[in-house]
């Protein structure tokens, strides 16, 4: 558990220290805007739920961890 939480900082630091890069690909454009994802604009009124979005990353990290335990 103390390696996964160590690499887990890790990833998430690089993460942060990358994004300003990260976030001006085109590959990420996609996130949080696929069918699914629900989005209310109303005038003064925002609402966004990314339902399927959070769906696809949680499919994703499942199996990355899977693969990982093997």
């Amino acid at each position: 558990m103390q390696r996964f939480l160590i690499v887990a900082g890790i990833v998430l630091l690089a993460l942060g220290l990358f994004w300003p890069w990260l976030s001006n690909a085109r590959l990420w454009q996609w996130v949080g805007r696929l069918p699914g994802d629900i989005r209310i604009e109303r005038d003064g009124f925002g609402f966004y739920f990314p339902l399927t979005t959070g769906l696809l990353i949680s499919l994703l990290v499942t199996l990355l961890l899977w693969l990982l335990r093997k």
